[in-house]
C-alpha cells in the first residue's frame, strides 16, 4: 500500500420524523447530525492490522499471515460492493469468535471493518499492514484542506458503507450509510431514498438517556399493536406521515428565508409526533423526562430512532437563550444523561489531508 496517511470524517445521522411509521409504508426524515467520526489509516510497516477505537473501548491488532487464511479464494473486484460475501463474514466470524451472546458494539464493528479490509484488498492476494484509529474528535495537528469526491466514489463509499451495516444490522434500510455519506437530509418512503437539496442548518440538542433498549422489540410491539387496534392505529400512522411532508415543506420555505413562524410550525409537529410515539408504545419515562425538562424552558423535544429510551431531539432557536440551554443541559446531566449541542443537515463524507494526497487515497479505495 502507497499510501502513508488518510484521514477521512463521515457525520452522525438521526430521525427527525417517521420512525416506526417507516416500517409500515409512511414517509421518514433522516438528517446527518454535524457530531463526525474521524478514521485515521496509517500504514504500518510491521505488517500487523490494527484497529483502535477507543470510543467503544476497542484495541486490537492481528498478524496479516494470520488474517490470509479467512482470504476469499475466489478474485473479486474490489469496486463492486453489491453482495455480500456471506462465506466470508462466517469465516471472520469463526477468526474473531463472534457468538450471538458475544456480538456487541465493538465486536461487531470490527467484524465489519475486518470484512471491508478483506475484501479491498482480496485481488492483490497480500494483506497489508494498516492500523486505523477512529475517535469523535479530529486527529491532532492542523488538516489543511477537504478534498471533493466525485459522485462515483461517493456511490462507492455509500455501497461499502452498505454492506458494513448489513453485516452488523441483518437487514438494514439504507439510510444510515447514505445519509452518512452524502449528508444533508433524505426522504425514505418504500425502499426508495431521496436526498433533499434545500436544507437549512437547524441547531439542536441531542440527549442521549443512556436507557438500553432493543430496536426489534420495539418494533416487534408496534405491530403487535397495529394488528390489535387497526382502525385506531392507522390513522395515527396517517398522522406521522402528514407530519414529515409538512416539516419537509417548511424545511424547504426556510431554506429560503427562515421565520419565526416556522420554527413554531416546527415545535408543535415535534410535540404532535411525540404524542404519536407515545400512542404507538415507544416512549419511556427517561424521554417524558426529557420532553419535561426542555419544556419547562420553552424548548420542544421528541425521541429519535427506536425509543424506548435511547436518543431524543431538540430544537433550538437561533434566539434561544443560552441559559435556558445551559439549565436544561445541567438538569438532565443530573439525571445521568449525556448532551451535545449541535446543528443538523452537516456535509456528508470528506477526505482531511495534512498535504495533498487525494489520489494515493483513491488508489487505497479502488485498489
Amino acid at each position: 500500500m502507497h499510501i502513508k496517511e488518510c484521514i477521512v470524517s463521515a457525520p452522525g445521522k438521526a430521525i427527525l420524523h417517521g420512525e416506526h411509521a417507516v416500517v409500515h409504508g409512511k414517509v421518514a426524515l433522516a438528517v446527518s447530525l454535524n457530531l463526525r467520526t474521524y478514521l485515521r489509516l496509517e500504514a504500518n510497516p510491521t505488517g500487523k492490522i490494527g484497529i483502535n477505537l477507543p470510543n467503544i473501548s476497542t484495541f486490537l491488532s492481528f498478524d496479516a499471515t494470520a488474517l490470509q487464511s479467512p482470504l476469499p479464494d475466489r478474485t473479486a473486484d474490489s469496486r463492486n460492493a453489491k453482495e455480500l460475501d456471506v462465506d466470508l463474514v462466517a469465516r471472520l466470524r469463526g477468526f474473531i469468535g463472534v457468538t450471538d451472546s458475544n456480538s456487541d458494539t465493538s465486536t461487531m464493528a470490527v467484524l465489519a471493518f475486518l470484512y471491508l479490509y478483506m475484501s479491498v484488498f482480496t485481488e492483490s492476494g497480500e494483506l497489508p499492514g494498516l492500523t486505523v484509529t477512529g475517535s469523535h474528535r479530529p486527529p491532532p495537528g492542523d488538516l489543511e484542506h477537504t478534498a471533493r469526491w466525485s459522485s462515483e466514489e461517493m456511490e462507492l463509499i455509500n455501497s461499502w458503507a452498505f454492506l458494513g451495516e448489513k453485516i452488523i444490522h441483518g437487514n438494514p434500510s439504507g439510510v444510515d450509510n447514505a445519509v452518512s455519506t452524502w449528508g444533508g437530509m433524505l426522504r425514505y418512503h418504500a425502499g426508495k431514498i431521496t436526498p433533499l437539496s434545500r436544507v437549512p442548518m437547524l441547531r439542536i440538542l441531542l440527549t442521549n438517556t443512556k436507557v438500553p433498549r432493543s430496536t426489534k422489540v420495539l418494533v416487534a410491539g408496534v405491530k403487535e399493536k397495529i394488528d390489535k387496534f387497526p382502525s385506531i392505529m392507522s390513522p395515527v400512522l396517517e398522522s406521522i406521515d402528514a407530519i414529515s411532508s409538512m416539516c419537509q415543506q417548511t424545511l424547504n420555505e426556510m431554506a429560503s428565508e427562515p421565520m419565526p413562524e416556522h420554527y413554531s410550525v416546527l415545535e408543535e409537529l415535534m410535540d404532535i409526533n411525540q404524542h404519536h410515539l407515545d400512542v404507538l408504545g415507544v416512549g419511556h419515562p427517561s424521554l417524558a423526562t426529557l420532553c419535561r425538562v426542555t419544556l419547562g424552558r420553552g424548548l420542544h423535544s421528541k425521541l429519535t430512532g427506536a425509543g424506548g429510551g435511547g436518543c431524543g431531539l431538540t430544537l433550538l432557536r437561533p434566539d434561544t437563550d443560552p441559559s435556558a440551554i445551559h439549565s436544561a443541559t445541567r438538569e438532565l446531566k443530573d439525571c445521568g444523561y449525556d448532551c451535545w449541542e449541535t446543528s443538523i443537515g452537516a456535509p456528508g463524507v470528506q477526505q482531511h489531508s495534512r498535504s495533498s494526497v487525494k489520489e494515493e487515497v483513491l488508489r487505497f479505495l479502488n485498489h
